[in-house]
């Protein structure tokens, strides 16, 4: 099925993610006043993987470009596909590794991708011979993430052979941290990267190696561009002690509309394994939101929602498309909406509260809020 900005549009839930565009253009701004005053010349490197961290990259991408963003970060070709497939036609860095056997595809499509092997520059060679295209790369560089990317002992080397390739178009030179929060280790990323690109030609190269909290943390790691993730939707990285957080809003909230109010007696059990039991009669009220749509069963009994500005407690266990709320405290009706994440009349319920019951992040958490909750954009 393609995927289209106004499928994003058309809902027949009573559940919806909302997300705030007002929000992520502040945002956007916020981190070019950062970058400015680190390098005038930065570009500004968007990453709208994993569907733009659950906040829709069809939707998204086009207001970061109005917003000034420069690059598009994905972490697949089929990503880079939906973003062209719905007339996104900035430039695109595939940040994983890409299978040979699409290079094809990413060089059709003026889809960049991130090279770290001669693997890479023999497909390059191949797709180049079948379609007259030379692909882009960007070479990635692994300082410490031991993860993927050419290790700096090798790297100049690598660079160099494929400055002499003829069937290319080498577009960039990267690296990742692994721990930007941590002074110590990421200025020893830092080094190793900078002990590659100081020792080629970087002239018309894109050196980037900042994501989020290197960018907020770090103002004398200057390159020409600089990849931000999280923080283009709102939510704080980890940061460097000390370090002044940015002035960034949330942009996604999740809602859901009342399905059903019933009243349960005292001493009545709620949900599947009775896990929560009445001490008093109970006014129950059901949403249709639940694990299916990445709302973890271990958030059970442990959440609240927003009703009119007030809190009510999440009870019983949590269970493939609906959760019930005690709202015998609250004046609601069938129709209201329950917000489960986001602000409501003046208070307010962050992902980062849910990452701390389950000890996750919130990266893991926004991208797990499924397709089939539909998203709804405002200003």
């Amino acid at each position: 099925m393609k995927l289209n900005r106004s499928s994003f549009l058309n809902t027949h839930r009573d559940a919806w993610v909302e997300v705030n565009l007002d929000n992520i253009e502040h945002n956007i701004l916020e981190f070019k006043k950062i970058l400015k005053s680190h390098n005038k010349d930065s570009k500004l490197f968007a990453v709208v993987k994993a569907d733009a961290y659950g906040h829709g990259a069809v939707m998204i991408a086009p207001v970061l470009l109005a917003s000034g963003v420069d690059f598009l970060g994905v972490s697949s070709i089929d990503e880079g596909l939906q973003l062209r497939e719905n007339d996104i036609n900035a430039p695109i860095l595939v940040l994983g590794a890409v299978p040979v056997w699409s290079f094809d595809r990413a060089a059709q499509n003026n889809i960049s991708i991130s090279v770290f092997s001669d693997e890479h520059i023999e497909a390059c060679r191949q797709t180049f011979e079948k379609l007259k295209i030379k692909p882009k790369v960007h070479v990635k560089i692994d300082t410490g993430m031991n993860r993927i990317g050419v290790r700096p002992d090798n790297a100049v080397d690598f660079i160099k052979k494929l400055q002499a390739c003829d069937f290319v178009e080498l577009e960039g030179i990267f690296t990742h941290f692994a721990t930007a929060e941590t002074e110590s280790y990421a200025l020893d990323q830092y080094k190793k990267f900078r002990s590659v690109v100081d020792n080629v030609d970087t002239t018309g190269l894109l050196i980037h190696c900042c994501n989020t909290a290197a960018v907020v943390c770090y103002d004398n790691f200057k390159f020409n561009m600089a990849r931000v993730g999280i923080g283009i939707y709102g939510l704080q990285p980890d940061l460097t002690e000390g370090t002044v957080p940015p002035d960034i809003k949330p942009a996604m909230s999740l809602r859901g509309r009342i399905t059903n109010i019933h009243t349960a007696g005292s001493g009545e059990g709620v949900s599947y394994s009775h896990t929560f039991e009445t001490q008093r009669p109970v006014k129950i009220a059901t949403i249709p939101i639940g694990y299916a749509d990445g709302v973890f069963r271990g958030l059970s009994n442990k959440i609240y929602g927003l009703v009119n500005g007030k809190k009510v407690k999440q009870i019983g266990n949590i269970t493939m498309d609906q959760m019930m709320f005690d709202i015998t405290d609250c004046d609601a009706k069938e129709g209201d909406i329950i917000t489960l994440l986001g602000e409501d009349n003046g208070a307010f319920i962050g992902i980062d509260e849910w990452a701390k019951i389950l000890n996750t992040i919130h990266y893991e958490l926004t991208c797990a809020l499924r397709v089939r909750l539909p998203r709804v954009y405002t200003r």
